[in-house]
């Protein structure tokens, strides 16, 4: 297949990149700043000459949008809603004018599109969209609201012959450098991945292959189309999260954190704390009642996988990975590509 990515240079991106390549897939990415042969420049704003590349192709996966790690200030926040809204809109168009659409446009999201909770988990069908919880900091309100826009510029897109799916995603946790796993387990092996204002908030998760194995199955499951979720059935407290990881790495002990604490720390690393104190309880309601299957469901055994894997890597051994469209023997804060959740989401 030719499948095409916008924004595809992130973290997301490259784990697509990768995996679909050695699938034997054709995939193009759109970027600002193309380096390998297959890149084509766009702006993520207008059409031009990369609409080509849509036309034709089989699947278009857009990534694009500014990352989300870096200090939510007002200008960094507009940043934030005008790369996913813009992309999207001009993804629409794109598809519109082509003479041969795509088959399905898969469209990153985000779970933070939720309410802020702990009682209960949010499904694609009772999940409670968030923007006006009591109690929190009134900018978490326009995280929502950037989730809300560019979801409906994908909906209200005129595609009518391309499947249109918009992916809540969480955090994609992968062994990669600079993702938001890598920063975790940092912050794990200094001893300061304890409890954050309590601990009692709740982090969602998808593991890397199981996050490319569910884009396979939403681009092979013609019937599926509108907002699903990306994240393993296994949310759970940050202090239990962090737990896991500090004993996989092999930590006995994580310092606590109280909120201000948490604040001067992002500020220092140039981010936000709503990235650590939102509570994420969601679930994968349409993907487990369509049949998908998680091979990594639970976070201490995904940690403990994750952590073999950044030991293997990191000492030159290396680890294969395998898309299941692989044949095989039977039986056998700058502008990038990325999302809220796969980046420090």
């Amino acid at each position: 297949m030719k499948i095409v990515l916008p924004g595809g240079t992130g973290q997301v991106g490259g784990i697509l990149h990768r995996v679909l390549t050695a699938a034997g897939h054709e995939v193009v990415v759109l970027t600002r700043r193309p380096v390998r042969d297959s890149d084509v420049w766009w702006d993520g704003r207008t059409l031009g000459p990369w609409a080509a590349a849509l036309d034709g192709s089989d699947v278009v996966i857009n990534l694009a949008g500014r990352s989300v790690s870096c200090r939510y200030t007002q200008e960094n926040l507009r940043a934030m809603m005008d790369s996913r809204v813009d992309s999207a809109r001009v993804v629409g168009e794109a598809i519109a004018a082509a003479r041969r659409p795509p088959r399905a446009w898969l469209q990153m999201s985000t779970a933070t599109i939720y309410a802020h909770r702990f009682h209960a988990p949010h499904d694609e069908a009772t999940g409670v969209i968030g923007g006006t919880e009591p109690d929190v900091p009134g900018y978490w309100g326009f995280s929502v609201e950037i989730a809300k826009k560019w979801e409906r510029e994908q909906e209200q897109a005129d595609t009518p012959y391309t499947r249109k799916v918009a992916m809540r995603s969480a955090m994609v946790m992968s062994p990669d450098r600079g993702g938001v796993f890598d920063y975790l387990l940092w912050l794990a092996r200094l001893g300061l991945g304890g409890p954050v204002a309590g601990g009692a908030q709740y982090v969602s998760w998808i593991h890397d292959l199981d996050f490319v194995r569910a884009v396979e199955f939403l681009i092979d499951r013609d019937d599926v189309t509108g907002p699903v979720n990306l994240a393993a059935p296994d949310p759970l407290p940050q202090r239990a999260f962090m737990h896991a990881l500090r004993r996989e790495w092999g930590v006995p002990v994580g310092l606590p954190a109280t909120k201000w604490m948490a604040e001067i720390g992002a500020f220092v690393l140039r981010s936000d704390t709503e990235l650590l104190l939102k509570s994420r309880r969601v679930m994968p309601g349409r993907l487990l009642k369509n049949g998908f299957v998680f091979d990594h469901a639970d976070w201490p055994s995904a940690a403990g996988e994750l952590v073999r894997r950044v030991r293997q890597e990191r000492s030159g051994a290396g680890v294969v990975r395998e898309s299941r469209w692989v044949a095989r023997p039977a039986p056998p804060c700058r502008h990038r590509g990325g999302d809220k959740e796969g980046g420090k989401g």
